[in-house]
């Protein structure tokens, strides 16, 4: 799961175009929107786009629930892990 979650870290800065970060300043367990990374709907949209693309994850709008995942690095990588185990079954 680290592996995933440097992975994550690392499009996030690619997708939001972040440069000024690294991996290693963005804590997994920090949200991503608000007071932790401050990141907002319209880098969401575009995060979306991005672990959809490269994930191969289907993503449902603005439900509470995708809300969740995408709270932090860690509940992403979790996210993601699941979906692709239920695509592999």
């Amino acid at each position: 799961m680290a592996e995933l979650s440097t992975e994550i870290k690392q499009m996030i800065i690619d997708t939001l175009n972040l440069e000024e970060l690294s991996v290693d300043d963005i804590e997994t367990e920090a949200p991503l929107f608000g007071e932790g990374l401050g990141l907002d709907s319209i880098d969401a949209l575009e995060l979306g786009l991005a672990v959809k693309n490269r994930y191969g994850v289907v993503l449902s709008a603005e439900s509470e629930q995708m809300r969740q995942h995408f709270y932090s690095v860690a509940t992403l990588a979790a996210f993601i892990s699941q979906q692709r185990g239920a695509l592999s079954t």
